[in-house]
């Protein structure tokens, strides 16, 4: 793999600056403070996303290279794998996740996979190689190589966990220090006392004698509790029986004052009835009390007829003895000529007609006295009529108000029973799961309601006073089974705490199994490889005054002298441990992925000295002629070096 471009829009203090390599080493030159050290950042942000965690430092990677003065917080690089297969990353460090083109400009981000944390991880993908490892071996920052003397031991001890165990921060006996520590620490052993497996035994011990004290009282809680049950389910039952003769009772008092009603209606009717024949028997007084009013007013017209007939007969005979008499007279003056006897017979008319009015007179009055007297007659007997007629019209009504009445009593009786059997059937209903039906047709077919209402009420009283005195009993022993609780639930969390214990004791087992497994395996297998390159490249970087390298346990790293003497690495000029460092990191480039990375120097080689250079220069152009080495220095050394050793080279200024 290499990177042919790298273009900054806006990068820390770096802006619109582009800048192209090449194969092989490549220079990038700068005073310092030029910005060296931003573009390597840049380099390794634009692969693996910039971070805004200050992991311990004052400021974040995100802080420290966000521009002042510019909106803009992006770039690009256009880099090639080994299978020539060419991309161009384009990195809005604003943004968690960049865009990634293939040569045809194609976006293709979304191909890699995308984690939530680290975003797209396209370069790992490619590489199989994370920041941290790449950090740790193809990337050297500045005075990464050089220490003072006063870290040279450190350095040292860096150097034998590389070759240890694969990693310059990870000793093995520190590790297995630190593991047994925490061991201890964190959980304890058989000998210890005040630590967390010895006082959480300690506990679980207490708890269970104080739970073995208190459990006795379950069983009693049981108890009461089974017979609160039986007792309530006794109550219920009780209530639902006192509720159905409560609504039987109900009904019955409903049925009561609906007999009653009827009664009543009934009353009516009698009432009505005996009104009818009260009335009818003063018609019949009326009656007979005026009997002869009532029979002369039924004679009144033959009477009158009578009195016509007598009237007419005298006008009759008045008139028969006038005209007699005038012919008489007429026929004496005719035939008797005699004055004196003519003269009497003329004085017999007036007599007559005097007489004819006096009877008339006298009859004109005797029928008025009669006409007075039945007109008194008649006024009684329209009296006595209309008295007779509204008894009548009363008795109609009386008669009429008990049809209704039987008609209504009709009606209600035939709807009655069946309203009744109704009622009682959805009362029977309504309880059929609250009760057993044979208790329930005995219960609606009682007789005496009341005295059962009674019974049942007093068995509830009862039934209630045992419940009252049960829950006494358990309110008392509650506290005791409130802390049975709290112990059973803090014996739980203690015992989930042991077992949390025991696998954390199994996993520090583990830890050390596999420590112990892997350093043995890292001694047989990797450390003789290590060793190797690095005996190799130590010959060539000294120009082969040192040519083995060893490690051991008790020495940690040591170096053979020419005499054939073994010499503590510690004991070396610091330059000659500088240089090893760097040998033992690159000794790790080749195995560390299937691409063939560049390598990036950041001011590495700024306290070596001139013949130290120039063999790490050499070793580098022909240790690693497959890899892209990207130089950052702000000296002319490596040019002027290179220039002199007629080594190619890409060189860049910023």
């Amino acid at each position: 793999m290499k990177i042919n471009k790298i273009k900054i829009n806006s990068y820390g203090k770096l802006k619109n600056k582009e800048i192209n390599l090449g194969n092989g080493i490549n220079i990038i030159y700068g005073k310092n403070e030029a910005g060296k050290s931003t573009i390597l950042k840049f380099i390794i942000n634009s692969f693996y996303g910039i971070s805004k965690n200050k992991n311990g430092k004052e400021y974040s990677d995100y802080e420290r290279y966000l521009p002042w003065e510019s909106e803009e917080f992006s770039g690009n690089i256009e880099y090639e794998l080994d299978n020539k297969n060419k991309y161009e990353i384009h990195r809005d460090f604003k943004k968690k996740n960049p865009n990634i083109y293939n040569e045809r400009k194609e976006d293709i981000s979304k191909q890699f996979n995308i984690d939530k944390t680290k975003g797209n991880e396209f370069f790992y993908e490619q590489t199989k190689v994370d920041e941290g490892l790449f950090l740790s071996t193809v990337v050297v920052g500045q005075q990464e190589v050089k220490l003072e003397n006063k870290q040279q031991s450190m350095l040292v001890q860096k150097i034998a966990n590389l070759v240890g165990t694969g990693e310059d921060n990870v000793s093995f006996k520190r590790a297995m220090d630190r593991i047994l520590k925490r061991q201890l620490e964190e959980i304890g052993s058989s000998k210890s006392r005040e630590k967390p497996i010895n006082i959480t035994m300690r506990k679980i011990e207490e708890l269970e004698n104080e739970k073995q004290e208190l459990s006795k009282y379950e069983d009693f809680k049981y108890n009461i509790e089974e017979n609160k049950n039986y007792l309530k389910n006794e109550i219920i039952k009780l209530e639902n029986e006192n509720n159905l003769l409560k609504e039987i009772k109900l009904l019955s008092e409903r049925e009561k004052i609906e007999k009653e009603k009827i009664k009543i209606q009934e009353n009516i009717k009698k009432e009505n009835n005996e009104k009818i024949e009260l009335i009818k028997n003063k018609i019949n007084e009326i009656k007979n009390n005026n009997k002869n009013i009532l029979e002369n007013n039924f004679n009144k017209i033959k009477n009158n007829n009578k009195i016509n007939k007598e009237k007419n007969k005298l006008n009759k005979k008045i008139i028969l003895i006038n005209i007699l008499i005038i012919l008489i007279n007429i026929l004496q003056l005719i035939f008797i000529k005699n004055k004196i006897f003519n003269y009497i017979f003329l004085l017999t008319v007036p007599t007559v007609i005097s007489f004819s009015i006096y009877l008339k007179n006298k009859l004109n009055k005797k029928i008025k006295n009669k006409e007075l007297k039945e007109e008194e007659e008649q006024e009684i007997f329209n009296k006595i009529n209309i008295e007779i007629n509204n008894l009548n019209e009363q008795i109609k009504l009386l008669e009429n108000n008990n049809i209704e009445i039987e008609n209504k009593l009709n009606n209600f009786k035939n709807n009655y029973n069946l309203k009744i059997n109704l009622e009682k059937e959805k009362i029977k209903n309504k309880y059929l799961e609250k009760l057993e039906n044979d208790k329930i047709n005995n219960l609606i077919n009682l007789d005496d309601i009341n005295f059962e209402i009674e019974k049942i009420q007093s068995k509830l009283n009862n039934q209630n006073i045992e419940l009252h005195k049960l829950e006494l009993d358990q309110k008392n022993i509650e506290p005791k089974l409130d802390n049975l609780s709290k112990i059973e639930e803090e014996l739980v969390n203690n015992k989930k705490r042991m077992l949390t214990l025991e696998k954390l004791n199994e996993s520090f087992e583990l830890a050390k199994d596999v420590l112990t497994k892997s350093y043995e395996e890292m001694k047989n297998i990797v450390t003789p490889k290590f060793t190797k390159a690095l005996s190799e490249n130590i010959a060539e970087i000294t120009n082969g005054k040192y040519n083995n390298i060893r490690f051991n346990e008790e020495e940690g790293l040591i170096v053979e002298l020419h005499n054939g003497e073994y010499m503590p690495a510690s004991r070396l000029s610091v330059g000659t441990i500088d240089q090893l460092y760097l040998s033992l990191r690159l000794s790790m480039v080749e195995d560390l992925s299937e691409e063939n990375l560049p390598i990036i120097l950041d001011e590495a080689f700024a306290y070596f000295d001139e013949e130290r250079l120039e063999n790490i220069l050499k070793y580098l152009n022909e240790k690693f002629e497959n890899h892209q080495i990207i130089l950052l220095t702000c000296t002319n050394r490596e040019k002027e070096i290179l220039n002199r050793k007629n080594i190619k080279y890409n060189y860049e200024e910023l």
